[in-house]
């Protein structure tokens, strides 16, 4: 696998995981505008699911910076 594929592998993961976030986000705005007790919504599922994405968002970044570090000491190499 290439150091490019790695990259877009760790951007699809960060734009799954922002995906995720705003979905949350958005079931959470929504139970506040719902009637008390009409809405399904689990507030505590939701706070689960925006930490797991937060977490799944800073572990692609950190692949994605690693990647990104590999392809400028290649490009280095390189001109050397």
């Amino acid at each position: 696998m290439g150091i490019s594929a790695i990259l877009n592998i760790a951007v699809s993961g960060m734009q799954a995981n922002t995906h995720s976030l705003t979905a949350s986000a958005r079931n959470v705005a929504g139970v506040t505008t719902s009637l008390p007790g009409t809405s399904d919504i689990d507030l505590g599922q939701e706070m689960l699911d925006a930490v797991r994405a937060e977490i799944g968002f800073k572990a692609n970044a950190a692949v994605w910076e690693t990647g990104a570090d590999m392809w400028d000491v290649l490009a280095s190499i390189k001109r050397d």
